[in-house]
């Protein structure tokens, strides 16, 4: 284990599987979030791509809560979509999400996610200025 990094693990199953965590907080203050979909409590979440997202970033800002950090902190996110038809309902809720904190954002088609029902993974990298 690295000495200063501290690391947030939720308890989902791919995390034990796959053997991640959830987050990543490096000590100069960048913390990494792993891929979030709207999965929660092991279930995929009822919605299509606009919900979906928002679910995932939920999932991102539990973690980044558990760190004592929010949306706010967000210096970078990244979108996975299975289908360019939904890029219109995706942009909405990140804008929605992230308007005030207007993060560098990627957003990239992709032919799959892990389950064919989901149609979002997200990623988020946050900052934590220093105590000087």
């Amino acid at each position: 284990m690295t000495s200063g990094v501290r690391r947030v693990v939720t308890g989902a199953p791919w995390e034990e599987q796959f053997g991640y965590s959830r987050a990543v907080e490096l000590p100069g203050g960048l913390v990494l979030v792993s891929g979030c979909t709207s999965v929660v409590d092991g279930q995929i979440a009822e919605g299509g791509p606009y919900e979906q997202t928002v679910n995932a970033f939920r999932v991102a800002f539990d973690a980044l809560e558990k760190l004592g950090l929010g949306p706010e902190h967000v210096v970078r996110t990244r979108m996975y979509l299975t289908h360019a038809r939904d890029v219109d309902d995706v942009g909405r809720a990140h804008k929605e999400l992230f308007d005030a904190a207007r993060p560098a954002a990627t957003l990239l088609i992709v032919s799959g996610l892990v389950d064919p029902r989901l149609v979002v993974e997200v990623e988020v990298e946050a900052y934590r200025e220093s105590a000087a």
